[in-house]
C-alpha cells in the first residue's frame, strides 16, 4: 500500500475509532489523522506478530479491522494521558 493510501486508511480508521469510543476525546482532524496512522501501524504490527497478517491491501477486511483496532487502542491510551493532564 502506498503512502497516501496509508494516510487515508489512518484517517478513516481514526474517525471510525472516534465514533466507536464513548465520550468526547480531545483533538481535531489532524490529531485523528496522526492517531489513526499510529493506530494502523500498531494494528498492522500486532497483527503480524499474533496472526501473521499485515496491512498489505487497502480493500482487505483484515487490513481495516487491524487498523481500526489499533486506532481504538491508541485513542484509549491518548484519552487516558490527556484526561489525567486535565484533571
Amino acid at each position: 500500500m502506498g503512502f497516501l493510501g496509508f494516510l487515508l486508511l489512518g484517517l478513516i480508521a481514526g474517525a471510525i475509532a472516534k465514533l466507536i469510543l464513548p465520550g468526547k476525546q480531545g483533538g481535531g482532524w489532524f490529531v485523528t489523522l496522526l492517531l489513526g496512522v499510529v493506530g494502523a501501524l500498531l494494528g498492522g504490527w500486532l497483527g503480524g506478530l499474533i496472526f501473521h497478517v499485515g496491512l498489505e491491501s487497502f480493500f482487505s477486511l483484515t487490513t481495516w479491522l487491524l487498523a481500526i483496532g489499533g486506532s481504538l487502542v491508541v485513542l484509549l491510551i491518548y484519552g487516558l494521558i490527556v484526561g489525567r493532564r486535565k484533571a
